[in-house]
């Protein structure tokens, strides 16, 4: 397998790999508390982590300005520091949030609040250039979306940003901002658990990019979570909302789910692979077009999600063994 990959019609060449930055931006919450990061982080630990993917190939990070209410980008871009020029960038606006308290106050969907959120966006990094801009309200009225598009090909032409997206798991949604000449990339939930086969033939047919968030399915597809371990409190495990699927509220893991992982333990761990390892071989054998994008906390995170790239993609056997133990 090829260990890089192209950002739909851009010809932005990224890692096939990418890595998620929710995580490293530590605790944040929404108005009435509930934890909207994985707790608590070591900026240090973090810092170590990004560059030691660096070393190990990896090329394309992804942030959002509300991770950590800043915090997810000012670690990175303190990381990347002189090696900027080396990765692909990609953030995310939309989201309203007071830095002070680490508390999500909103969204904000008009072309205004896209400018100055790009602004501060590329203060937190240290950047002149967002590679990859992303709309965070996955669903933002599409009439309003399509102006934000002409105004994200305004910013291109300003050479801020060089490419655009929405992260959105509505598939008409994503097709509305796949007009614009530079939307290159949907990105959206997929993983072995959880196919998105309409999102997939979008960006076929549309030419885009698919980055997958949730690629290891929140964790439950690290094999981390077999004992049904409680979670720390600041963690948004702990009290899943209700699109976050596979945790119970204060109890962990949901059985089911962990069933599910175990059904599929063997496959996924062949040649070598760890589970996670081979949750990711699943979508590069998903399509030439998905780019995964695991969080991480830790350099021993990294190393593994980085280790992915020389297993290569599952074969064609192994992808029909995991649909016939999924029964899908």
């Amino acid at each position: 397998m090829d260990t890089t990959r192209t950002l739909g019609r851009s010809g932005i060449e990224v890692s096939a790999v990418g890595f998620g930055c929710w995580a490293i931006g530590g605790e944040w919450q929404d108005p009435d508390g509930q934890p909207l990061g994985w707790g608590r982080v070591d900026d240090e630990e973090s810092t170590r982590a990004i560059r030691r993917a660096l070393d190990l190939g990896v090329t394309f990070f992804d942030t959002a300005d509300v991770y950590g209410a800043g915090h997810s980008e000012r670690v990175l871009g303190r990381a990347l520091g002189r090696r900027r020029d080396e990765v692909v960038v990609a953030t995310k606006w939309g989201n309203v949030f007071d830095a002070d308290t680490r508390t999500l106050t909103g969204g904000d969907d008009s072309p205004a609040h896209l400018r100055r959120a790009l602004t501060a966006s590329l203060r937190r990094l240290g950047t002149d250039r967002i590679d990859l801009y992303q709309l965070h309200l996955a669903d933002a009225d599409p009439e309003r979306a399509a102006e934000l598009r002409d105004a994200c090909e305004e910013l291109v032409a300003e050479g801020l940003i060089r490419a655009y997206a929405w992260s959105t798991d509505d598939p008409a949604r994503a097709a509305v901002f796949a007009k614009g000449p530079h939307c290159t990339a949907v990105q959206h939930a997929l993983n072995v658990l959880t196919d998105a086969p309409e999102m997939i033939r979008l960006c076929e047919e549309a030419d885009l990019a698919s980055v997958n968030r949730s690629p290891l399915a929140m964790g439950l597809l690290t094999g981390k979570h077999a004992g049904r371990r409680p979670l720390e409190s600041g963690d948004i495990r702990s009290r899943p909302p209700a699109w976050l699927r596979g945790f119970g509220e204060g109890s962990g893991a949901d059985p089911a789910w962990l069933a599910r992982v175990d059904a599929l333990r063997d496959v996924l761990t062949s040649g070598g692979r760890t589970l996670a390892q081979g949750a990711l071989a699943w979508l590069w054998a998903r399509s030439p077009r998905t780019v995964p994008i695991p969080g991480f906390r830790s350099v021993a995170q990294a190393e593994e999600n980085a280790g992915a790239l020389g297993k290569g993609a599952l074969t064609d056997g192994q992808m029909a063994e995991v649909e016939r133990i999924l029964a899908r």
